[in-house]
């Protein structure tokens, strides 16, 4: 496979409702999309980040140069630059994750289309129907989010999770559960919000019967999350903190989680995601797949990623009207709860190119033949 031309592509779509969490609040969604096109086949991959550097230290800028002046260079001079070369490629360059997923998944994208093959098959992945939860960011009244939470569970999601912060956690959480009863599968994200001083507060949440209480810390605090899991009954689960296979396995060690939410974005691409469910397997560790706000393109293989058989759990993978009235593909929709894994080459799905179009705010080649 030669790689003969890749174009990095400015879109912003707007969100059906604003998306608040304890890190921001987004009313549309500014990201970029990679387009890789080789000899034999083309991919498509969405950046995770944001503009600014609110919820991750990369932002879109940032990943732009990091792309055109270290990354895409290292990989158009491979001889053969397939999807498991680029990471061994791109080592030299420190850290950016979020950029080099983008590149790889591209790359990758292309690799199993080039070969027919469903991104899901080259993952390992068992199934053809994901379990969806749906993520519901905090609202300006508790009368407001018990509407937001009926209208979701009336369309079908079988999880919710609740962002909540310092001043919006015990009573919204409680007026979910007292409202919809103790069967909802129901958990909290707190976005690294809380520090080991809040402990007491946090453990009020043990009341709620919550399945999970999602990075109460910041990232870098493994230690206060071990810490935090011996004074909780509710189990922790870690996001921001996992950044690799190898940070999974020293927070298992530490006993800093009993859940993995793995973002295939963050962690650098699906091949590092894929570790890192594999290390989790190993330990018993149950993973689900988290979501960055993905058009279709990163849904797509989202979904490709959560048919690996340790994604027990529900993911936060829900269908294309909850953020968007018109997609870049073609819409996921919720059916008995699932959504089904497009079962087409790469990630089974094609862009539109008029949602494209109509989307772009910027477009730039960043090498071509």
């Amino acid at each position: 496979m030669k790689i003969e031309r890749i174009d990095l592509i400015e879109v912003s779509l707007p969100l059906v409702r604003p998306f608040r969490t304890s890190c921001s609040v987004d009313t549309e969604r500014n990201t970029m999309v990679l387009h890789v096109v080789t000899d034999v086949s083309e991919g498509w991959a969405e950046f995770g980040g944001d503009p600014e550097p609110v919820y991750s230290p990369e932002f879109a800028a940032g990943a732009e140069r990091i792309l055109r002046d270290h990354l895409v260079p290292r990989v158009t001079a491979l001889p053969r630059p397939t999807a498991a070369r680029v990471a061994g490629a791109l080592a030299p360059v420190k850290g950016n994750p979020l950029a080099k997923a983008l590149l790889e998944t591209a790359i990758l994208d292309a690799e199993c289309r080039a070969y027919a093959m469903p991104l899901s098959t080259y993952l390992g992945g068992v199934r053809d129907r994901i379990p969806a939860g749906v993520s519901v960011g905090i609202t300006d009244t508790i009368p407001e989010l018990i509407d937001t939470v009926a209208g979701y569970l009336a369309d079908g999601y079988v999880r919710i999770k609740l962002k909540i912060e310092p001043g919006w956690d015990l009573e919204p959480v409680r007026a979910v559960r007292a409202e919809f009863g103790p069967d909802l599968v129901l958990q909290a994200d707190a976005n690294t919000a809380y520090s080991l001083a809040d402990a007491e507060h946090l453990r009020r949440l043990d009341d709620f019967g919550l399945v999970q209480l999602e990075q109460p810390l910041a990232a870098d605090d493994l230690g206060g999350h071990a810490e935090l899991a011996k004074l909780l009954r509710t189990p922790i689960c870690l996001d921001e903190s996992i950044c690799s296979a190898r940070d999974a396995a020293f927070a298992i060690r530490l006993g800093a989680c009993r859940i993995v939410n793995v973002k295939p974005s963050r962690v650098g691409g699906y091949l590092e995601a894929r570790r890192i469910h594999d290390v989790c397997a190993a330990h018993g560790i149950p993973v689900w797949c988290g979501g960055m706000l993905e058009t279709g393109i990163g849904r797509a293989q989202n979904l490709a990623l959560a048919a690996l058989p340790g994604f027990v759990l529900p993911n936060d993978i829900s269908a294309s009207n909850r953020y968007y009235a018109t997609d870049l593909t073609e819409p996921f929709v919720l059916e008995d709860g699932c959504l089904s894994i497009p079962d087409g080459p790469g990630s089974g799905v094609a862009v539109d190119p008029a949602a494209l179009r109509q989307h772009t705010v910027a477009s730039q080649t960043l090498f071509a033949v």
